[in-house]
């Protein structure tokens, strides 16, 4: 890492010399003329690292922004890595969202492979994640590329890689990519003819559309009414098209988020789990009035999510935000009740919930690392989801999380509920008299200093704790070590024992850096047996309290 303030010039200026933007050459050209060291440090402090989830940062100049530079970079990494690979003639397909800047990555993408020799294809216009997902195998490609941040505030955007299966790439690829990808030592070393790569027509969107209606049951009742909101991001046209294709009620957009915006000026942070971002989507349904909504939906900016929300009289929003576990155990029991076959899968921080209707249902049950990159390799997948709003119904059109095909599954479930009298949260009610009410929750903290983070695991390693909510640390791991069915992640998890006497069943909790963004997160779980529906709400005071206690507990032990 450069420090001295001379070097830490030198430096800029030959990054400056070869970077073909002119508004981050604009950028740094001030930065170099004030002589704002800091400012050079942090973004000359090293290079933005290639892994699992490829490239994510903030926007702007150096080595550890996402930039042009950087992203010709990372692709002739890529497609030197394909070369070794034996598929040096092959198609990549490249996609990308409404970002700043995204447009203008795709476009470098697709110059780069083609000047190594490989073909390229790009997506005809900003369209969501899965339509990229998809695209992969429907076109036999080697490799795609989606040019998105998802869900991170607007500074930010980034750069996901997936192989030929359609699923993002895992170790080794992820390492043998970015050696490649320090190979590069010059731009100029780096071909970029003007043209010669294709622009796809709509016939791939229409393809993926007409897949979409592979997830419902034909015949099955349509009658939902949704608000929804695409959170300003790529998601509005596609899903409105697929519900159209399936017969639903065309949903009734939040109109102050309708719109692609890179801004995003209506939420603090555009995800649908942050406070604040679905009050225009409540607000929409509350004023729809009597016209009544069943259900309210958001996509995150990409698309690869999906929030539900369902009524909840005598609340201020009147509606409540569903968690992804609640929304993983609903479409898993759908799929269940439509004789699905195949191995459910979830990650190690999703409720265990769906490990029980598996069982139930005598189906296979496997359970991987956080992120769609482990859950998509699954033997045999039927349907994946993980806690985070990611849901994968269609393995075989889309292996990854897909926001559009869960809404139209979500919503199916719906209907059919609705056509019996029953809702969502009367479904849950019947889980959880099966099966036990598995409550979650989520303790998560964003911070400035990444060193924090490393603190608090480190802190939690030298010192475990015993108990946690007055429930007993039964079992502690360390999954840094890995495990027999498990590769090694920097992660902890606490089995807790259950108290008869306090009406706990069992708790976890796992502890985990944010792959994505600068947060720690920890997930709870506690298992509350019910006996009838008339103790359901004193079950979930229950296990609210007893979250919240280890939410304290944990929070003093990591110091957080």
């Amino acid at each position: 890492m450069a420090t001295d303030p001379a070097e830490l010039i030198h430096r800029a200026q030959a990054w400056l010399a070869e970077d073909p933007d002119p508004e981050t050459r604009d950028e740094l050209s001030k930065l170099i003329e004030a002589e704002d060291t800091d400012e050079l440090a942090a973004r000359f402090a090293g290079t933005l690292q290639f892994g699992t989830a490829g490239l994510r940062g903030e926007l702007g100049a150096g080595p550890m922004r996402m930039n042009r530079s950087v992203v010709i970079r990372a692709a002739a990494g890529l497609a030197a890595y394909l070369k070794a690979q034996g598929d040096g003639s092959g198609l990549v397909v490249i996609g990308y969202d409404a970002r700043h800047k995204s447009a203008d990555f795709a476009r470098d993408t697709a110059a780069v492979m083609v000047g190594a020799g490989l073909r390229a294809a790009v997506l005809p216009r900003p369209l969501p994640t899965p339509v990229l997902a998809f695209a992969i195998r429907h076109l036999g490609a080697v490799a795609g590329v989606e040019v998105t941040a998802s869900h991170n505030p607007p500074r930010d955007n980034g750069y996901k890689v997936y192989l030929g299966d359609g699923s993002q790439i895992v170790p080794p690829a992820d390492g043998e990519i970015a050696a490649e990808i320090a190979a590069v030592r010059s731009l100029a070393d780096v071909p970029r003819p003007e043209a010669g790569w294709e622009t796809l027509d709509e016939t791939v969107l229409d393809a993926y559309l007409a897949r979409t209606d592979a997830v419902l049951t034909p015949g099955s009742p349509r009658d939902t009414k949704v608000v929804y909101t695409p959170m300003h991001g790529v998601g509005r046209d596609t899903l409105v098209a697929a519900f159209a294709r399936a017969g639903f009620p065309a949903p009734t957009v939040v109109a102050e988020q309708a719109e692609p915006d890179p801004d995003f000026p209506t939420v603090a942070f555009p995800n649908p789990e942050e406070p604040g971002a679905m009050d225009l989507a409540f607000a929409t349904a509350r004023d729809r009035g009597a016209a009544g909504v069943d259900i309210v939906i958001a996509n995150d900016p990409d698309a690869d999510r999906c929030a539900v929300a369902v009524p909840a009289p005598g609340t201020p929003d009147g509606w409540r935000m569903l968690r992804g576990d609640e929304v993983g155990a609903l479409l898993a029991a759908h799929l269940v009740s439509k004789r699905a076959s195949g191995t459910f899968a979830t990650t190690i921080v999703s409720s265990q919930l769906m490990s029980r209707i598996a069982a139930g249902a005598s189906l296979p049950y496997e359970e991987t690392l956080t992120g769609f990159k482990w859950l998509a390799r699954v033997d045999g997948l039927r349907y994946a989801f993980e806690e985070a709003l990611g849901y994968c119904v269609d393995p075989e059109g889309v292996r990854d999380k897909d926001g559009i095909t869960a809404a139209l599954l979500i919503t199916e479930l719906a209907a059919e509920l609705k056509q019996s009298g029953r809702t969502l949260t009367d479904l849950l009610d019947d889980l959880a008299l099966e099966f036990g009410l598995h409550a979650t929750d989520q303790l998560s903290v964003r911070v400035e200093d990444l060193s924090l983070i490393a603190d608090a695991m480190h802190r939690l390693r030298a010192q475990p704790p015993t108990a946690l909510a007055g429930l007993s640390v039964t079992r502690a791991d360390d999954l840094n070590r890995g495990t027999e069915t498990l590769p090694p992640t920097d992660g902890l998890r606490y089995y807790l024992s259950g108290s008869p006497e306090a009406g706990i069943e069992a708790a976890r909790v796992v502890v985990r850096p944010s792959g994505t963004e600068p947060k720690l997160k920890c997930y709870l779980e506690v298992v509350v047996p019910v006996t009838s529906a008339e103790a359901l709400p004193e079950a979930r005071t229950k296990a609210d309290a007893t979250l919240a206690s280890i939410k304290a507990d944990l929070s003093e032990a990591a110091a957080i």
